[in-house]
C-alpha cells in the first residue's frame, strides 16, 4: 500500500511516497513566506514510474496548501506542468 507523508523542518518541507516502506518518491518545498512555498524538486525511483506517484504528491502539498490557505510556486518542471494540465488545483497557484 502507497503511503503519501508530509514532513515539515524549517524552511523546508517535502512529501515522501513510501511502499512496503520503500521509498517510491519524493517531492520538496521551500517556505518563502507565512503564506507561500516553492515547490523546487520531484523525484520518483524508476521502479515506480508511470503510478501516478508525482501526482499523489503534488495532491498532498495541495491539499497543506488549501488547509493554510498558502499559495503555491511551481519552480519544479514536473509541478508547473502539472498546474498547466490540472484545472482543479488552480485555486493555490500563485499568480
Amino acid at each position: 500500500m502507497m503511503e503519501i507523508l508530509l514532513k515539515v523542518s524549517g524552511a523546508k518541507g517535502f512529501v515522501v511516497a513510501q511502499e512496503n516502506d520503500r521509498r517510491a518518491g519524493m517531492m520538496s518545498y521551500s517556505i518563502a513566506g507565512p503564506d507561500l512555498i516553492i515547490i523546487d524538486h520531484t523525484d520518483v525511483e524508476p521502479a515506480y514510474n508511470g503510478r501516478g506517484i508525482g501526482k499523489h504528491m503534488l495532491y498532498k502539498i495541495v491539499e497543506m496548501a488549501r488547509e493554510k490557505n498558502i499559495k503555491i510556486i511551481p519552480l519544479c518542471p514536473f509541478a508547473a506542468k502539472m498546474f498547466e494540465k490540472l484545472d482543479d488545483i488552480k485555486d493555490v497557484l500563485k499568480q
